[in-house]
């Protein structure tokens, strides 16, 4: 029992129990802020989905109803902004409205515009019925 209590002495009266402190706290202090970052990071990627699922839900709840597309658009984003600080969550606004885009884009309800497809249509040559086509001036051009 003398020698333990002549250790612990010994390690309180040398410093070294304030150099295992210190050391401890250096190489514990990088391992913390990891976990923190790392925390912090999950709880973001798991907003983000929550706000993704509202946006979805809150627009295709608004498919039917008889507004024009902006009043639908200022509308979704008002619910979800809503309904997440009613939860005590605070989403910027742009980010909300890119949700609620980004639902309407995805949402098999809404009807989409495909815009190659729109491209190609246009630049097909209309057609001429048989007997209407324009002559060919073979000496056009030629000087």
């Amino acid at each position: 029992m003398k020698t333990l209590n002549d250790i612990v002495n010994w390690i309180i009266q040398s410093g070294l129990l304030v150099w295992l402190f210190y050391f401890g706290f250096t190489v514990g202090k990088p391992f913390i802020e990891s976990k923190i970052k790392h925390a912090k990071t999950a709880q973001q990627k798991e907003l983000w989905t929550l706000l993704q699922q509202v946006s979805m839900t809150v627009v295709n709840s608004l498919v039917g109803k008889d507004m024009t597309g902006q009043a639908k658009f200022a509308e979704a984003v008002t619910q979800v902004q809503t309904y997440l600080e009613s939860k005590g969550l605070n989403v910027d606004m742009k980010q909300v409205q890119s949700a609620v885009q980004s639902a309407y884009e995805k949402s098999t309800l809404t009807p989409t515009v495909d815009p190659t497809l729109q491209k190609a249509q246009s630049t097909k040559p209309a057609t001429i019925p048989a007997g209407q086509a324009p002559a060919i001036d073979l000496m056009k051009g030629e000087k």
